[in-house]
């Protein structure tokens, strides 16, 4: 089975974080036709023609699509975790845009069963150009929903961490992708396919949420090791088809909409914080009064308290 064997101080520094170049990635993805997550087809109507009109335009492009996106495999140049003090997809960029065009070409070959790339992708600065291809899908497609998606896999962090403090990794690692899963003693598997163990010994350890419907694994070894996982439910998919309504902003308030709006499952405070940018003061009075006035509900879970909707909140809210 393709198990990680994880060191006891390994996975205690092991963390959850965000990636822009992760998110692209999983964008280009999505365009590329390799699924798309609930939530997300007015987004991929929205960038899609215009996406195919780059590959249509681009040969290069259009080869390494094919060429680097296959079924259950992806380059690892193209994956790499991002390193410690990165903090802007210009930041990760810079690390593919310096792969050498060696290094490229043998792991397409890799992907491909040891047949070389077409002839189309064998030509000189393949990282540069590359690079290039994801700044396009970057800058046209993802960069314009980063602020809400960052706070939407902020959110979905919270949420992993706090079962982690409550539930220990079984909990927090619980259907973070397919086939995966924590078996306790420091293994995790992370697929059923009869790879060999692999030991991780003084890595880091990442675990990285985005728009995928399935995710990947990626290292830069022996240094760092990632999971990139898709954002829970929704969280991700949504779009700004779903903000508040403008009859519902002008009854409610601008804050209490989007709380309300943001309750479609349930979340705590701290991810209400996280998803909508709101103080905590702020969400937590506004959740009062949406309470008071029936349209909210608590529960609590081990230690948590999630909010909800009621009917009538659901009943309001709907279109």
């Amino acid at each position: 089975m393709g198990d990680w064997l994880i060191r006891a101080d390994v996975l205690a520094r092991g963390r959850f974080t965000v990636s822009p170049l992760a998110e692209t990635v999983a964008a280009l993805l999505t365009l590329a036709g390799a699924g798309c997550q609930p939530g997300r087809e007015p987004w991929l109507r929205a960038h899609g023609p215009a996406f195919r009109e780059l590959l249509a335009r681009d040969r290069f492009a259009a080869l390494f699509v094919r060429a680097a996106l296959r079924p259950r495999w992806l380059p690892d140049f193209l994956v790499t975790p991002p390193r410690p003090a990165d903090r802007t997809f210009a930041d990760e960029l810079r690390w593919l845009r310096a792969t050498p065009d060696e290094a490229v070409l043998a792991q397409l070959a890799e992907g491909a069963d040891g047949a070389p790339p077409p002839s189309g992708l064998r030509v000189p600065g393949l990282g540069e150009r590359i690079a290039a291809l994801l700044d396009q899908v970057w800058t046209r497609s993802v960069r314009g929903d980063w602020p809400r998606h960052r706070r939407a896999f902020e959110a979905d962090i919270i949420s992993r961490t706090q079962a982690l403090s409550s539930g220990g990794w079984a909990a927090a690692l619980d259907g973070l992708r397919p086939g995966m899963r924590w078996l306790g003693d420091g293994r995790l598997r992370i697929n059923a396919y009869p790879y060999p163990p692999r030991e991780l010994a003084t890595a880091e350890l990442l675990f990285i949420p985005t728009t995928t419907t399935r995710g990947w694994v990626a290292w830069d070894e022996p240094h760092r090791y990632a999971v990139v996982y898709p954002c829970a439910g929704l969280l991700a998919g949504t779009d700004p088809e779903g903000a508040p309504p403008p009859a519902l902003r002008a009854l409610l308030g601008g804050t209490r909409a989007a709380i309300l709006t943001e309750l479609a499952a349930p979340r705590s405070t701290t991810q209400l914080v996280a998803l909508t940018g709101f103080g905590l003061g702020s969400v937590g009075g506004h959740l009062k009064v949406l309470r008071d006035a029936g349209l909210v509900t608590r529960r609590r879970s081990g230690r948590l308290v999630l909010y909800y909707r009621t009917r009538l909140g659901d009943e309001l809210v709907a279109p």
